[in-house]
């Protein structure tokens, strides 16, 4: 049966039944069982990035296998902005900055239409702003010496609740990890809420924070690979 794209949203309505309501067909969400494969992964971050994430008392990835060669996913990464099948574009709006990834912010329901309009602000403060995303590297070709294929995008958030960063990172799959894809990708959040490591011990907040995040972001995922197999099927066809 021939692969299709994902549904794309029309309205809050369908952004919550596609990426809140329903269950994803895939889990996503990697659990740390211990502090120490939490430092691992803290480790593993900082080899690849270049950024440390232990100060962030908030450390949240997810992954995916993608049956499609890394190259492909990150083409398709750079394709990312407010109107992508794969965000929840009508709750969290993305607006890319000259149309480019380096700088974006994202508000909820899409308002104001034009959130880099000074005249949109009201003593300096913008409503329905969740946050600024500034790109602190794009890594369009493997780094020398780098044998799985690895590209990212890597952003440091800022003006909103989210104080940190914001990684996706696609790289070859690993056999001997068990990966049977031909990529793995990784959507990484470190922070602290609204910069302070001591409101993450305020249980409702984090709980009800990862709630909504972990299955927004296993649908994001999900409807990425979906995408992006469509699109190569596609492509070699």
């Amino acid at each position: 049966m021939p692969k299709q794209p994902p549904e794309k949203s029309k309205s809050i309505f369908s952004d919550f039944r596609y990426f809140i309501w329903n269950k994803p067909a895939i889990p996503t969400y990697i659990t740390f069982h211990s502090e120490e494969e939490r430092m691992l992964y803290s480790k593993s971050v900082l080899q690849r990035t270049g950024i440390g994430v232990d100060s962030y008392s908030v450390l949240n990835i997810h992954r995916i296998g993608i049956e499609v060669p890394a190259t492909f996913v990150f083409e398709e990464l750079l394709k990312w902005n407010g109107d992508s099948s794969c965000w929840p574009n009508n709750i969290a709006k993305l607006t890319l900055k000259d149309d480019k990834l380096d700088t974006i912010k994202v508000n909820l329901f899409g308002w104001p239409k034009d959130p880099f309009n000074p005249k949109k602000e009201i003593a300096g403060f913008q409503f329905f702003h969740l946050f600024n995303m500034t790109a602190l590297k794009i890594q369009h070709t493997p780094a020398p010496f780098d044998f799985d294929n690895a590209r990212y995008l890597l952003y440091k958030c800022s003006g909103g609740y989210p104080i940190g960063i914001f990684s996706m990172y696609v790289r070859s799959s690993i056999p001997e990890r068990g990966e049977k894809e031909m990529s793995q990708l990784f959507l990484l959040v470190g922070f602290n809420f609204y910069g302070k490591k001591g409101l993450t011990k305020i249980n409702f907040i984090h709980r009800t924070w990862e709630a909504i995040h972990n299955r927004a972001t296993a649908h994001i995922m999900n409807r990425f690979k979906q995408l992006s197999e469509w699109q190569f099927e596609k492509f070699i066809s």
